[in-house]
């Protein structure tokens, strides 16, 4: 009884600490009395049935109050079904509200949850689906990378709790592993499976994930390292939870990967068969797709008309290119042909050596610091949070992309996080890393989603990324910002890096559209986007399987840079000498991630305030 009774108030505990946390509003009974309570519920129920989640926002891990962090979610289809449930149950809830009474920002909290629960149920009609997409094992975000990432970079060991639970997730690892090798066999009975090419690079991700011996995993030795740092377990202790995860790494981490290799191996010829490299080889893909497009851009394009619209940037961008190409000497062969002899030229190659590899890592804070100093005179909202520059685990570089963001936790025990993909040190030449730079760090992801974590009177739903085409095109916007600011004066090759980025996202909206909508092969795909961008092969093949199984995903960045550039034009016209660039972007990052079709409304309240100004 006085367990039960415990657990009970533990709970309410938990909810009233982490709504106080987010937002400062008590909890009431019944029927929420504001907007934000009802989002702020919903979030919190959300996070507790997704203990990674909760982890990543690094709030309450190793105090009294936390249960989750010593757990992993379930990937099967109960746990698919489930969640679908959930969004149902909350849809209805919101539905509830009279939109035309709410505020202003309110309205927005109510778009937003609407189209977050109302799109799950668009997910349904697709049985083959399973919780983790439609590929559980990928190269990209397959359960065999994702998870031991987040063990290593997202579950913070500060304490002899921390340091027990994270034992915990490394012993629940085989469990999550298993669940995902029913979900393929499941899904080949239904008729989907990957492309050929997911299989064997996923394959390469299980090889490299085994090749030290278990004792010398970076599950284990990471882990020895931060006990290490801690003061409050003692010798003994610290030997038997290293002990522990040694033997979970050997006797249950290991063979639960070569039980992936196996159900890999088992559906390859069943893959084989079917030679389509995009979603369309998935039953109903083509609606599937048609679906993601529409989630990801949050935009009514169609695959047609994004097709198009990269084409068309695809040309202008390369007339822009050519220009800065000659101007430096580089005049005989393709845009393409002269940007790979530019991207080989020793010049701008960094040592291949682990010297050389962090010299990358110390010029990119050179990098971000010099921007930082030109940070108020844009924006009125500097975070606080630390930003560190990382290299991507050697496990994960293989299926990785060149780089990406983690944000900072909410308690501020880890700092966001610029992971660099430093596999091969000609991916990253001199001239393109001010551009990376930007996207990932500063004025990109770190200034915005900081941002986003910090803002008051918002529901804590709304402190989150939610939105790719939002977040991405941010990100892109940034690296357009940054030559505004002047960080690409005096440096052509620098600014060349930039337009070779955009080109890039442009070459996305085609090859993606072409992969999943135009029957494109694995081989077409690539031949287009080395041709029209420069980048080597290697580097494309990257991308283009990662296109693979994330679709609609890459369409995102460039039409959410296409939507902010458009809002801010009509912004401009629409104030004059009113116009401020500072103000500007303070409005658009103060509502947060949201669709692109809600951005409209934001800018029109920025414009109304400033002509009443």
């Amino acid at each position: 009884m006085f367990k039960s009774i415990w657990r009970i108030l533990r709970w309410v505990l938990l909810g009233t600490l982490v709504t106080g946390l987010f937002v400062g509003y008590k909890i009431g009974w019944g029927k929420p009395f504001s907007m934000n309570q009802l989002a702020n519920r919903q979030a919190i129920a959300f996070v507790v049935r997704n203990p990674e989640i909760f982890t990543s926002l690094g709030l309450i891990d190793g105090t009294f109050l936390d249960t989750h962090s010593g757990k992993l979610s379930d990937v099967t289809i109960a746990k698919r079904d489930e969640d679908y449930a959930q969004a149902n149950t909350y849809l209805k809830e919101v539905q509830q509200w009279d939109k035309s009474k709410l505020s202003f920002q309110d309205q927005i909290t109510y778009d937003i949850l609407i189209d977050q629960f109302g799109s799950s149920e668009k997910f349904k009609p697709f049985e083959w689906l399973s919780v983790s997409g439609p590929y559980p094992f990928n190269q990209m975000t397959g359960l065999q990378t994702q998870l031991p990432g987040f063990l290593q970079s997202s579950h913070t060991i500060k304490n002899a709790k921390t340091a027990e639970t994270y034992v915990q997730r490394v012993e629940a690892l085989a469990r999550v592993m298993d669940q995902g090798v029913a979900e393929v066999r499941r899904q080949a009975k239904l008729g989907a499976t990957p492309p050929v090419e997911v299989i064997d690079r996923t394959q390469e991700t299980i090889t490299d994930f085994l090749k030290p011996a278990p004792e010398a995993h970076s599950l284990v030795t990471e882990f020895a390292k931060k006990l290490d740092a801690l003061k409050d377990i003692d010798a003994n202790k610290k030997k038997a939870l290293l002990d522990r995860t040694k033997a979970a790494v050997k006797d249950q981490v290991y063979p639960s990967y070569n039980r992936i290799a196996a159900v890999l191996n088992e559906i390859r010829p069943i893959a084989a068969k079917n030679p389509a490299a995009g979603v369309a080889r998935l039953p109903n893909g083509a609606a599937y797709y048609n679906l993601m497009l529409q989630q990801q851009t949050t935009t009514d394009m169609t695959a047609d008309q994004v097709h198009q619209y990269g084409l068309s940037e695809v040309a202008r961008l390369t007339a822009e290119m050519d220009a800065i190409l000659k101007s430096q000497g580089f005049t005989s062969g393709s845009v393409g042909t002269r940007m790979i002899q530019l991207g080989e030229d020793p010049r701008y190659l960094y040592e291949d050596s682990e010297k050389g590899r962090a010299k990358i890592l110390a010029d990119y804070n050179v990098i971000l610091a010099d921007i930082q100093k030109k940070m108020p005179q844009y924006f009125g909202i500097i975070p606080k949070q630390k930003l560190e520059v990382v290299r991507v685990p050697a496990f994960a570089e293989a299926g990785s992309a060149g780089a990406y963001f983690e944000p900072a936790a909410l308690d501020g025990s880890r700092p966001g996080r610029f992971f660099a993909n430093l596999r091969n040190v000609k991916e990253t030449p001199t001239w393109s890393m001010k551009t990376l730079a930007y996207h990932e760090g500063i004025p990109g992801h770190f200034h915005q989603i900081s941002v986003a974590q910090k803002l008051p009177g918002l529901p804590f739903l709304r402190q989150q990324t939610l939105y790719t085409a939002y977040a991405e095109g941010w990100a892109l916007y940034a690296e357009s910002l940054a030559k505004d600011m002047g960080m690409y004066e005096n440096d052509p090759l620098g600014d060349l890096g930039r337009l070779q980025a955009e080109i890039f996202r442009a070459a996305r909206l085609v090859v993606d559209t072409g992969l999943h909508a135009k029957g494109w092969t694995h081989k077409q795909a690539i031949d287009y986007m080395v041709g029209a961008t420069g980048m080597s092969e290697t580097d494309v093949t990257r991308e283009i399987e990662r296109y693979m199984v994330m679709p609609g995903q890459a369409c995102a960045y460039k039409l959410g840079m296409k939507a902010l550039l458009e809002q801010r034009e009509r912004a401009k016209a629409a104030l004059g000498e009113k116009f401020d660039i500072k103000g500007f972007n303070d409005a658009v990052l103060n509502s947060s991630s949201v669709p692109l079709t809600v951005l409209p409304r934001i800018v029109d309240d920025y414009i109304a305030k400033r002509k009443a100004s």
